[in-house]
């Protein structure tokens, strides 16, 4: 396994040369990217524009994970809106589009959101008919997509997200999963050896139970996550990808804090012959 960091995690000023280089010195393997509207990495860039980031950073000497992206928040799949639903499709093509230009082969989807406004059994049919019509796109560029389970009061079993990737029936969707999310309602130990290998990628954070609320989000071993345990499912089910940190990192001293997650990563999940 190869331990790295979301981009969201170092100061949003600093420069992607920036965020490349002190991940690398302070012993990341990786770094995950993040696609949004504007910015960085967004739906006008060229293939040639994102291909320039990854020169960058094989220049520096760090590898990128995989993309990630909060776009389907703001414009979510199973929106009641047509044109909204659209437009999260058109999104996930240039997110799957630059992905591949970069030679990356994964990006994280948030799938849904149940709300007041989109009943939950909408949303799964809403969510189910997207992503079958994305999936082929993936499968045309090699790009995973990563189902991600996130507090979107949706796919809150891991039978239920078991059930929904089988359902989609692609070998390029599968789950992203995120350790620190579903400990106020159940056991990543669990929907490891649940999703086995429906895995394509995981997040790590950490999460303090007595207090439930989004509040409870720590860093690294500042929680309640038996990250034994979560070590020990991953292993069985021969998860040997990349472990990535998305947390809220260290208000000050930031290369320190970036340190001292990476030494939390590395100790967490220890690298075996």
């Amino acid at each position: 396994m190869k331990v790295g960091v979301n981009r969201w995690t170092l100061p949003g000023e600093w420069d992607l040369e920036k965020c490349f280089r002190t991940c690398h010195q302070v012993g990341f393997d990786s770094i995950e990217i993040n696609f949004d509207e504007s910015g960085y990495l967004n739906p006008k860039m060229s293939d040639a524009e994102a291909a320039d980031i990854r020169k960058l950073a094989d220049k520096v000497g760090i590898e990128i994970s995989s993309v990630s992206s909060a776009v389907y928040w703001g414009s979510p799949f199973t929106h009641n809106d047509p044109g909204v639903r659209q437009k999260a499709i058109d999104l996930a093509e240039h997110q799957i589009r630059l992905t591949r230009a970069m030679g990356l082969d994964a990006v994280l989807i948030v799938p849904g959101l149940v709300n007041p406004e989109t009943q939950y059994d909408t949303v799964y049919q809403r969510a189910s008919e997207a992503m079958k019509k994305i999936a082929p796109v993936a499968e045309r560029h090699a790009v995973t997509i990563g189902v991600e389970n996130v507090w979107n009061r949706f796919l809150l079993s891991p039978l239920e997200m078991a059930r929904f990737i089988d359902e989609i029936g692609s070998p390029k969707v599968m789950a992203y999963f995120d350790v620190g999310n579903v400990l106020a309602f159940g056991y990543p130990q669990h929907w490891i050896r649940i999703l086995g290998s429906r895995i394509v990628r995981v997040h790590v954070k950490d999460f303090r139970t007595n207090v439930g609320t989004g509040a409870g989000f720590v860093n690294l071993i500042q929680g309640d996550v038996a990250w034994g345990a979560v070590s020990q499912a991953l292993r069985e089910i021969g998860y040997n990808g990349y472990i990535t940190a998305e947390v809220e990192g260290y208000r000050g001293h930031h290369e320190l804090g970036l340190r001292h997650i990476a030494d939390c990563l590395k100790a967490l999940f220890p690298s075996r012959p």
